[in-house]
C-alpha cells in the first residue's frame, strides 16, 4: 500500500512543469513590456524631433523680415 501511495505522489507531482511554464511566460511578457516600453521611448524622441524641426521651419517661413 504505501508503495502505491508513493508511485502515485512520484507520477502526479514528477510530471507537474506548470510552475515552470508560469515563469517562462511571466519572463516571456516581461521581455516584450520592455521592448515595447523602448520603442515607444525611441519612437517618441524621433517624432519629437521630427515636429520641432517642421515647427522651426514654419516659424521661419511666416516670419516677417525686414529689409
Amino acid at each position: 500500500m504505501v508503495q502505491y501511495l508513493q508511485a502515485l505522489l512520484v507520477s502526479r507531482y514528477a510530471r507537474s512543469d506548470r510552475g515552470a511554464s508560469a515563469v517562462e511566460y511571466g519572463l516571456l511578457v516581461a521581455l516584450i513590456a520592455l521592448a515595447l516600453i523602448v520603442g515607444a521611448g525611441l519612437l517618441g524622441d524621433g517624432l519629437n524631433q521630427i515636429f520641432s524641426d517642421s515647427a522651426d521651419k514654419l516659424d521661419e517661413a511666416t516670419t516677417p523680415t525686414t529689409p
